[in-house]
């Protein structure tokens, strides 16, 4: 492969003003996920202390291996809802390595309304099921929570993806042969009993540890029963009684060494086999990346020189470099693997998306994973283009990627709107990780566009009726779309609401694309089917 060769200036104004906002950007998300991390009302840590029980990140020091890396999933999940007091959506999930296994964790946070399970909860540990699925990850669940949240129940229990997706995801787990743990070192109640309940093994904290379906409170109001919470579900009576439990602890630092034994029992499984060499570092500074990202989202940058402070060496083997411009295909290795990029470089037109659909089917026949990275405004729109048939060319490119069995991964680096998003392996494409980083925009289209939009037809509805708007009247339409717009497409609100797996600063993209990776491999690649492609 050969080394890209950078056009960059980085001596240049606009790549210094551009490197300064970017960092501030870079800034600002490190302090927002420190907040969410550490930041909790003295009462809250107080109340834990006198319980005996371990901080959230200090049960997570316990149980992962010291000094191994972990990829924290969605950090900032809730950040803009339930009025900001429900950092991380009061859980912690990632993937980290335990008794040197890697495995997703999944952990309550009792420190944020006693761990009590929010809409956005429930979302966040549904994902990190499904990424434990997709990948074969053994799960070490670490339960603390005080069950749903009653005042929105109706977003949290009744429907496909709410809180029984959790316990219907434990069960295929099981059904796959990935083992789980729990460690149960606070209540586990109504639907949460089931959590421990469902896994492979399960360790309970004598004194704090507890499951059960219905509380003393709740048993007392339904029939009667007066009964003590050790008497009801406590380690004691789950271990020597019920069997509902496994292990007793005495601790917490008890239960956690007890399961990282338990997880050094499981198997190591035989990983994928794909295309691996020697990694190397890029050739080019990946501080760098801060001065191409533009400050603003409608300037076109060249996505190559991102690539070429990713990927290994900044090599890069490009396929069709003179067909289909606007997207930009090719493969390299990152951190060792081999990996077949598709990065956006204008809009799509008919020949650069026929050329995407193509190299997709490449990288299946040779099993290669697929990176996306997402600069995208959509598929282009106008008369000729839809006479040259775009939308039946969008479809090829929509059909390659859904019938793609190769890990894909996606980062959306600056814009992502319309179906570009769709083509270009969105969240609704099942890539294994999504990531975006901290200026990036998702929505249907731009703020502009949408608002230039709403605003003609009513310009027009007006102008049918022999009325007319002034300026003024324009701009009272246009400023609440436009504001309205630049908040629900944000990187901040994306990942309030689950719609990737974590905002990343620009330069750590490479790393938490290695342990991505390594994690998709304790899978099997199957081999493509597609569907019909419109010819």
């Amino acid at each position: 492969m050969k080394r890209i060769e950078s056009r960059l200036d980085t001596g240049s104004a606009e790549f210094q003003a551009n490197l300064a906002h970017n960092r501030t950007l870079a800034a600002d998300l490190h302090e927002r996920q420190r907040a969410a991390r550490h930041d909790r009302p003295a009462r809250d840590i107080e109340r834990l202390r006198r319980q005996d029980k371990l901080l959230v990140r200090e049960r997570l020091e316990r149980l992962l291996d010291p000094g191994t890396p972990f990829l924290e999933l969605s950090t900032l999940a809730a950040n803009m809802e339930y009025d900001g007091e429900v950092p991380g959506a009061a859980i912690v999930s990632g993937i980290g390595i335990v008794s040197g296994l890697e495995v997703m964790v999944i952990a309550g946070d009792a420190s944020v309304k006693g761990g009590a399970w929010y809409p956005l909860s429930i979302k966040k540990i549904v994902r990190a099921m499904d990424i434990a699925i997709e990948n074969r990850l053994p799960v070490v669940h670490l339960c603390d929570s005080a069950g749903g949240f009653l005042p929105l129940q109706s977003t949290l229990f009744a429907d496909r993806h709410y809180a029984g997706r959790i316990f219907r995801n434990q069960s295929i787990l099981s059904k796959l042969g990935v083992p789980q743990v729990a460690v149960v070192l606070g209540h586990c109640t109504a639907g949460g009993a089931y959590v421990p309940a469902l896994s492979d093994y399960n360790v309970i904290v004598r004194g704090t540890g507890a499951i059960f379906l219905g509380g003393p409170p709740l048993v007392k109001a339904a029939t009667g029963e007066e009964v003590t919470v050790d008497e009801l579900g406590g380690a004691d009576m789950h271990t020597r009684v019920s069997g509902t439990a496994d292990y007793p602890a005495a601790n917490e630092d008890e239960a956690i060494a007890i399961a990282r034994d338990i997880v050094a029992q499981w198997r190591r499984p035989q990983k994928t086999a794909i295309e691996r060499v020697a990694p190397e570092p890029p050739y080019y500074d990946p501080q760098e990346l801060y001065g191409i990202i533009p400050r603003d989202i409608k300037v076109q940058f060249d996505m190559r020189e991102v690539i070429a402070r990713m990927v290994d060496g900044s090599r890069f083997h490009e396929y069709q470099p003179g067909y289909g411009t606007t997207l930009v295909c090719g493969f390299a290795h990152l951190w060792g693997y081999r990996i077949g990029i598709l990065a956006n470089n204008g809009v799509l037109f008919n020949d650069s998306s026929l050329k995407g659909a193509h190299f997709m089917q490449l990288c299946n026949q040779n099993r290669t994973p697929m990176l996306f990275l997402q600069n995208i405004t959509g598929y282009m729109v106008g008369r000729e283009y839809e006479r040259r048939g775009i939308t039946k060319d969008g479809a090829k490119m929509i059909m390659a990627v859904s019938g793609s069995e190769v890990p894909k991964f996606t980062v959306i680096c600056n814009g992502s709107f319309g179906a570009g998003n769709y083509g270009m392996a969105g969240r609704a494409f099942d890539p294994r990780f999504l990531y975006m980083w901290p200026q990036s925009q998702i929505s249907v289209m731009g703020a502009d566009q949408a608002a230039n939009v709403l605003t003609d037809i009513k310009v027009r509805q007006l102008a049918r009726l022999g009325q007319a708007l002034t300026p003024e009247q324009i701009a009272a339409i246009r400023e609440p779309v436009i504001e309205d717009y630049r908040r629900e497409s944000s990187a901040w609100y994306s990942t309030s609401q689950l719609w990737d797996d974590g905002v990343l600063d620009p330069v750590d993209t490479r790393n938490a694309l290695a342990m991505s990776l390594s994690a998709a491999l304790n899978a099997p690649i199957g081999d493509p089917h597609y569907g019909v492609f419109r010819m």
